[in-house]
């Protein structure tokens, strides 16, 4: 973690050893233009599209489906699986010779998910280390939807602004063919598949197995990606492939790595929210496909992928997480990205940005990142997405590439007004080293200096109690917690803490988990969503030395454990204490031994 240094005595941190180096129905209407009618055209003014009133008439749109071939069988009926794509298009591409830019969005949600997910979630409640209980089976979704129309998403903002949309519905969803594969190959393919059928390089055809082709002359070739969560995923998903005529993605809050999602540092860790969630219960979730091909796609894809090598017991990273890793495939990927986040997003959460953007720098890839405050979603303001299409789809100089790489929405900013800053991490910060002291029960020091003599201190596990139960204790066995004197000036805290632990535990399996807090802690109906966590983070002592290899501890014996916590960017005003939670099970996150 990375505190600014103008914003007030070193308070960013470090610990204990705890460190915190912090379908076809054309709707032609109306007339070609007439001799005396200007051609429709888009009109760019200050570096974005607007939006053009011979545009703007719904009714006036063209909207079709058709299915796009792909060039993988994953639902092993000995044809290539066909993707269901809808297309809503200016009239005038048909009747005037405009040519448009496409913005292009996927998803495995289009068609309907197997609800109440509650029902089929794991029980966390076992032992770490002992095989789980098999959990309950899914119901069998009831796909919906109407053609021609997949989704009406997006269309609204970009059709009146000179751009066509185009939706699919992602491999064994909806109407597409194939199986969802949960990060699979194919679920990268399949996009690529309809962005080369949107120049000219794929077929496309009016229905799932006839012959009759559908042509993209309408498209100028150049595409831009966006979508959030899985969506936004499956942007990224396709940006990896390098294929030609993505022009730009926008992911917004995308699940980058699977294992990130479901693991954390060795520790089986649920998303928040979805206790008990894993990869196999999504795959029940989106499973909407065609019928017929649901039992093979459930015994080749969840039963025997899935099942039998995504690891329930030791959380360990393996070859199955490995290929479900889009950090592992940016080889390939030239596509200029924009990321968005919300720092407090405890479902995907915002390290799955981070680990893209940094690495996307490195390569030299144009890449910009937006990190608001709050949860799950939350697209960039429309003038940022407007300028990063209108520049990299229809070539429109308009200097973005060249503006500040990050945009962060302060604690009480409107999220469409954000701050620009040079990089993230803020370039201003520097790394502060924060010491523990030692206080348990109660609350112990935070501060830069290392006091010496402060032995051992001990908690019990006990996962009944909650985190915000935890560290609002003023007295307690089941977490230790450290606290800095109160601040006198706003401390700025940029960028990723690290925690080093040196611990030891009565059983060769133990849950650990970090808070860093804002105190006192604020409760009521309108407690703002920063008003008390600044980070979090979990991890296996098990997986001290790799994720991929985990030892059990011996009792007894001390261990020295470092990870990072969740990226943030926050302000701490005046007033406050900034406090170090460690405790073992987290009952909204971990399993509950």
């Amino acid at each position: 973690m990375r505190a600014l240094k103008n914003q007030g005595p070193s308070q960013s941190l470090t610990i204990l050893a705890c460190v915190f180096v912090l379908a076809w129905v054309g709707m032609t209407c109306g007339e070609e233009a007439s001799e005396d009618q200007e051609l429709a055209i888009p009109v760019i003014k200050d570096g974005q599209t607007q939006i053009v009133k011979r545009f703007e008439d719904p009714d006036m749109w063209i909207r079709h489906d058709l299915w796009v071939e792909t060039e993988f069988d994953s639902d092993g009926d000995g044809k290539l699986d066909r993707m269901h794509v809808d297309v809503t298009r200016q009239r005038q591409t048909d009747t005037e010779g405009l040519k448009v830019p496409v913005i292009y969005t996927t998803s495995p949600y289009y068609a309907g998910t197997s609800n109440p997910v509650h029902d089929y979630l794991w029980d966390t409640r076992q032992e770490l280390g002992a095989q789980p209980i098999k959990r309950k089976d899914a119901s069998p979704i009831k796909r919906k939807g109407e053609r021609p129309i997949i989704s009406k998403s997006l269309v609204k903002e970009w059709v009146p602004r000179g751009f066509a949309v185009v939706h699919s519905s992602s491999p064994g969803t909806g109407l597409s063919q194939g199986c969802p594969t949960i990060g699979g190959d194919n679920e990268s393919l399949a996009p690529k598949a309809v962005i080369d059928w949107l120049n000219g390089r794929a077929k496309g055809y009016s229905s799932p197995d006839g012959n009759e082709e559908v042509l993209a002359f309408w498209s100028t070739g150049k595409v831009g990606m966006t979508g959030t969560s899985f969506d936004g995923t499956l942007a990224l998903a396709a940006a990896t492939t390098g294929v030609e005529g993505l022009e730009a993605i926008i992911p917004v809050a995308p699940n980058t790595s699977y294992y990130h999602y479901y693991r954390s540092n060795g520790l089986i860790r649920s998303p928040g929210g979805f206790i008990g969630e894993d990869i196999d219960v999504l795959y029940d979730f989106i499973n909407s496909g065609n019928e017929t091909r649901r039992e093979y796609c459930n015994c080749q894809v969840r039963d025997k992928e899935i099942l039998e090598h995504f690891d329930r017991v030791t959380g360990d990273y393996n070859d199955f997480w490995a290929i479900r890793d889009y950090g592992n495939k940016l080889d390939h990927l030239k596509a200029a990205v924009l990321m968005s986040h919300g720092f407090n997003d405890w479902n995907v959460m915002p390290e799955h940005s981070f680990r893209i953007y940094q690495a996307l720098k490195k390569k030299g890839v144009p890449v910009q990142i937006y990190y608001h405050q709050a949860g799950h979603g939350g697209p960039p303001p429309m003038t940022m997405m407007n300028r990063w299409f209108t520049r990299y789809l229809y070539g429109e100089d308009n200097g973005v590439e060249k503006e500040d790489r990050a945009w962060i929405v302060r604690e009480k900013d409107d999220p469409s007004k954000p701050t620009p800053y040079k990089d993230y991490p803020n370039p201003d910060a520097r790394p502060v080293t924060l010491y523990l002291a030692r206080g348990a029960p109660e609350r112990g020091g935070l501060s830069m200096h290392k006091a010496g003599g402060q032995g051992r201190e001990t908690w019990v596990d006990n996962f009944s109690f909650s985190g915000d139960a935890l560290a609002q204790a003023e007295w307690t066995h089941h977490r230790l917690m450290y606290v800095t004197p109160e601040l006198k000036r706003p401390v700025h805290l940029s960028g990723t803490a690290t925690v080093s632990i040196n611990l030891s535990s009565d059983n060769p399996a133990v849950n650990l988990s970090v808070w860093l807090v804002s105190l006192p802690w604020e409760s009521g109906n309108n407690v703002k969503i920063t008003d008390n966590i600044i980070t979090r983070g979990w991890a296996d002592p098990q997986n001290r030395r790799s994720i991929r290899k985990s030892k059990p501890l011996v009792p007894g014996k001390f261990y020295t454990v470092k990870f990072d916590l969740q990226p943030d960017d926050q302000i701490i005003p005046p007033g406050q204490q900034i406090g170090l939670m460690i405790f073992s099970s987290d009952r909204d996150y971990t399993l509950r031994p």
